[in-house]
């Protein structure tokens, strides 16, 4: 599914228009006769216990049973299981006071391999992706969208500040923004298409690519780092030393992610892949040129156990309140940057709980990415901090952090995005409209990472 855009109206009657990939406006805000709605900032839930997910920490249904004289077993509903509510839990296991005791990563890693061996779980989207949020390049705005007459009252002032002054003008836009409602509507079906014409016609330069990611294409760093945070007895403050902090405030961080190699032979791949014949979808409804890695079939082997295996250590210790402990799913692409193509990326932040951006590749001047604060807060653009592409390292930092990519310079420059998502805290409110999703099925996928379902129960025995 393309990404979406996300406006926030604050309670100063001015609007900050604000895309996951396009420019950040202040507008006026919509007339107050109008259906929008005055949305407070999204607050990420507060975590359970051991940076449980919500579920946990506020089910309580669990049951606890002994198992050769020992506390084994709990009964927990959702996400970490067999962590329960801090008064009722078990006391921690000593090191050592049993021979098959196990430690902490060593438990965590038998949950997670638990939960995802489960059916697969069914992801939607929010309804709001289809009349919310639709970006006017003309115009540089993302405006929500429901009739021609409310077009008029909620944008008629900035509209026309922005040179839509004729009647011609106005009939042009709004047949684009229908035109745009529509190829919405149809996105999941067409991306599902071409992603099955994909698999069964194209011919990879780089057939190594699409085997499952193992170390070796990692970098020693990332792999060091990783080790550290599925360590019993990792923190916040040990991790640190394994990353770059670009800036503590914003939490935003930098690591190698691949080796030289990795991202030489990646980019051999895309390349092939943009010159052949094969149909292909935008990444986002502002970037035009790249690529979308599950409709060429790179989420399986490629993103999918980078997500598991290695991001969700990391970034549970980063960004626990932010659900990074608990990423179910994700949406991963590559951006390139050229002249005569795309050149600079507007303000804007992602339909994610968390982003990781690594510079593949080539030789580029310029583009350089820039932040400011979190999209609910007012004057969140104000002195926003630069931090220069290194090929190779990826920055780490909050999906709702505003950020954009300067002009480039010379060069060409491609970038993998993977938006990490957590069900349990967008299931609460979505990112881009700020409200409780209103969800709709996707055949397949991941659609935006929300879920139906409730968290199962399972019964887990975490020392056998």
């Amino acid at each position: 599914m393309t990404g979406t855009h996300g406006t926030v109206t604050p309670e100063d009657t001015s609007a900050v228009l604000i895309s996951h990939c396009g420019c950040a406006e202040l507008a006026p805000g919509p007339d107050a006769r109008s259906d929008h709605r005055q949305t407070p900032p999204r607050v990420p839930p507060t975590p359970g216990p051991s940076g449980s997910p919500p579920e946990v920490a506020q089910a309580g249904a669990f049951s606890r049973r002994r198992c050769a004289g020992r506390e084994l077993c709990l009964r927990a509903t959702g996400g970490d299981l067999g962590t329960v509510p801090g008064a009722l839990a078990p006391p921690r296991y000593r090191r050592g006071a049993y021979p098959k005791c196990p430690t902490e990563s060593e438990r965590a890693a038998r949950r997670f391999t638990m939960a995802t061996a489960a059916a697969p779980r069914r992801f939607c989207r929010c309804a709001c992706f289809c009349s919310e949020n639709l970006y006017v390049a003309r115009y540089g705005l993302h405006l929500r969208f429901r009739d021609e007459q409310q077009l008029r009252q909620d944008y008629g002032p900035i509209l026309r500040s922005r040179g839509c002054v004729r009647t011609e003008d106005f009939q042009q836009l709004l047949a684009e923004l229908e035109q745009e409602v529509e190829r919405r509507r149809r996105l999941g079906q067409e991306s599902a298409a071409r992603k099955a014409f994909i698999a069964s016609s194209y011919r990879p330069a780089r057939p190594d690519i699409y085997t499952t990611l193992q170390g070796a294409a990692l970098a020693p760093e990332f792999l060091a780092a990783v080790k550290y945070s599925a360590s019993p007895g990792a923190d916040l403050a040990g991790l640190l030393q394994w990353l770059e902090t670009v800036s503590e405030e914003k939490r935003i961080y930098r690591v190698p992610v691949f080796t030289a190699a990795f991202c030489q032979a990646l980019l051999e791949e895309l390349e092939h892949f943009e010159q052949s014949d094969m149909p292909k979808g935008r990444p986002n409804t502002m970037n035009n040129y790249g690529v979308l890695l599950h409709e060429l079939g790179l989420d399986e082997p490629l993103v999918t156990p980078l997500r598991e295996r290695f991001l969700q250590p990391l970034m549970g210790l980063l960004y626990p309140d932010c659900g990074g402990a608990w990423l179910d799913s994700h949406r991963a692409f590559v951006v390139k940057y050229a002249p005569g193509q795309d050149r600079e990326l507007g303000c804007h932040y992602d339909n994610a709980e968390l982003t990781l951006n690594v510079a593949l590749g080539k030789a580029f001047t310029g583009g350089a990415l820039y932040f400011g604060g979190l999209f609910q807060a007012p004057g969140a653009l104000m002195q926003p901090l630069e931090v220069e592409h290194v090929v190779g390292q990826g920055v780490l930092h909050r999906g709702g952090q505003l950020h954009g990519a300067r002009a480039l310079g010379t060069g060409e420059r491609w970038n993998l995005v993977v938006w990490l998502r957590a069900s349990a805290v967008r299931n609460r409110l979505c990112p881009m409209c700020c409200r409780k999703p209103d969800l709709v099925d996707e055949a397949e996928g991941f659609g935006d990472g929300f879920t139906r379902e409730e968290p199962p129960t399972v019964d887990v025995c975490t020392l056998t």
